[in-house]
C-alpha cells in the first residue's frame, strides 16, 4: 500500500511513521509512505497557502491552487481532470444527478453542481461511481473534516483494501469548498476540535496500516480485539497471576480452553453493555448475539424498582 499525505506541516510525521508498527510495515515492504509539503507549491515568497474568507469572518482558509497545483503533481493532471469531469461534467454539462435547486435560489456558488442523493458519498460529498470504487488500485483522496462520516473499525477496513490512499490535511479555519470536489472519503474523528487534519490522519493511518496482512505479528491480532467484533474487548492479564494482593482470574489459569472462550465473551459482553450500550444494541440488530449472549445479557439487567422490598 502506498499513503501519501499533503499538508503544511510534513514533519509531523516524523515520528508516528518512524517508529513502531507503521516503521516495521515499511521496513517490510507492505507500506509506503510520502509525506508531501503543500508549500512546495506556492508561487510567493512567503509561500502562502491561506488567505481571508469570503464574506468576512475571524481565522483564515487554506487556498485552492496550491492544493489542486499538488494533486495535480502527485497524481497526474490527468487524474484531476478525469475526476472533475466526472463530477461536474465537461465544460459544465450536467452528468446525470438532476438539480435540488438552481444557484440562483440556493445560494450556491456556480462550480458546485447540485447532485441528487444516489450522486453523493456518505458524507454528503460527490463521490465516484461504484464500478470505480471496485477498482482498488485506483488512488484515492482522504479529507479530515467535522462534516464528514465518522470514523470506526469498518471504515478502517475499506481504507485498508485501497492501494493508494492521499490524505490532504486542512489547517486553520478550514478549506475552500470547492477543493472537496476531489474527494473520495471525507472523515470525522469524533465532535471534537483538533489543531490540525495531520493529528487526525494519523489516527486514521494506523488503524488502516495495522489491518494490512503482516503489520501485526500475531495472525490473530486484528481480529480479537475490541470494535472488529462490534463489542469491546475483555479485560486482559500476564504475569505475575498475584500483584499486591490483585489476582489474575483463576479461569484463566485453568487450561480449560472451552471455560476461558466462554468467561471472554460474557467479559466483553458485561464490558460492552456497562461503557457502550449502543453497541449491544446494535450487534443485537446485526443478528451477532447468540441465544447464550442474550441470556447472559439479561442476568446483567437491574432488578425491577421494588422488588427488593416485595412491592407488587
Amino acid at each position: 500500500m502506498l499513503i501519501e499525505t499533503l499538508s503544511t506541516f510534513p514533519h509531523m510525521y516524523d515520528s508516528v511513521m518512524g517508529e513502531s508498527m507503521m516503521k516495521r510495515a515499511q521496513e517490510k515492504g507492505i507500506l509506503e509512505f510520502r509525506a508531501h509539503d503543500l508549500r512546495d507549491w506556492t508561487h510567493d515568497r512567503h509561500r502562502t497557502t491561506d488567505d481571508d474568507p469570503y464574506g468576512g469572518g475571524a481565522g483564515l482558509v487554506m487556498k485552492c491552487d496550491p492544493i489542486f497545483e499538488a494533486v495535480e503533481a502527485i497524481l497526474g493532471k490527468g487524474f484531476v481532470e478525469a475526476k472533475l469531469a466526472a463530477i461536474m461534467g465537461e465544460r459544465g454539462e450536467d452528468v446525470g444527478c438532476p438539480d435540488r435547486a438552481s444557484s440562483a435560489a440556493t445560494g450556491t456558488a456556480q462550480w458546485a453542481v447540485p447532485q441528487s442523493e444516489d450522486c453523493l458519498s456518505e458524507s454528503g460529498y460527490p463521490t465516484s461511481s461504484p464500478q470505480e470504487e471496485l477498482q482498488h488500485h485506483r488512488p484515492q483522496i482522504v479529507f479530515l473534516a467535522p462534516q464528514g462520516r465518522l470514523f470506526d473499525d469498518a471504515y478502517a477496513d475499506k481504507l485498508a483494501a485501497a492501494d493508494h490512499l492521499l490524505f490532504i490535511c486542512g489547517h486553520y479555519e478550514g478549506i475552500d469548498e470547492r477543493v472537496y470536489t476531489l474527494a473520495d472519503h471525507v472523515i470525522s474523528l469524533g465532535d471534537y476540535v483538533l489543531t490540525s487534519g495531520e493529528l487526525a490522519s494519523m489516527v486514521v493511518i494506523d488503524a488502516a496500516v495495522r489491518k494490512l496482512p503482516g503489520v501485526l505479528g500475531a495472525a490473530e491480532g486484528p481480529v480479537d480485539e475490541s470494535f472488529t467484533s462490534g463489542l469491546l474487548e475483555y479485560p486482559q492479564y500476564t504475569r505475575p497471576a498475584d500483584f499486591r494482593g490483585m489476582r489474575v482470574p483463576e479461569v484463566l489459569t485453568s487450561g480449560n480452553h472451552a471455560a476461558i472462550a466462554r468467561w471472554r465473551r460474557e467479559q466483553s459482553l458485561a464490558r460492552t453493555a456497562a461503557a457502550r450500550p449502543d453497541l449491544i444494541a446494535a450487534a443485537e440488530a446485526a443478528g451477532r448475539l447468540t441465544p447464550a449472549d442474550q441470556k447472559f445479557l439479561k442476568l446483567l439487567e437491574p432488578a425491577p424498582t421494588g422488588a427488593a422490598e416485595g412491592v407488587s
